[in-house]
């Protein structure tokens, strides 16, 4: 079987999406995982939500509230250098307690994503 080809991305290269006047992003897709650049505004919520994709969130800049769970009880704040992984199926809201950039992985990569039907981000608010 001959080897895949490997792809080299640059941040800095890729054009961001404008989800919403809040929230950009920049996404890179494999065949079984998604790597994306979240740029969220001080402020921006992303309303509850939960999908079958396994979901890591690293912080690099800034910090996010995290609502957990059906009503939302489990509630801790993620700082620049945290990571949280958030398992299949479990609903999770955030807001931006201040200007961030997040690092987010998905197993498997989030369909709704590829193709523009995210209705739940694109329609998010700013407190």
């Amino acid at each position: 079987m001959p080897p895949q080809s490997v792809t080299l991305h640059r941040w800095d290269d890729m054009p961001k999406e404008r989800v919403s006047p809040f929230l950009e992003r920049r996404l890179i897709t494999g065949e079984r995982m998604m790597l994306a650049h979240i740029y969220l505004a001080k402020g921006c919520v992303v309303p509850r939500h939960s999908h079958d994709n396994e979901q890591l969130t690293y912080i690099l800049e800034g910090s996010l509230h995290f609502w957990i769970g059906e009503d939302g009880s489990q509630e801790l704040d993620l700082r620049a250098g945290e990571v949280l992984h958030i398992p299949s199926n479990v609903p999770h809201q955030a807001e931006a307690l201040e200007d961030t950039l997040d690092v987010d992985i998905f197993c498997p990569p989030r369909q709704d994503w590829l193709d523009k039907t995210d209705s739940y981000l694109r329609d998010q608010k700013q407190k």
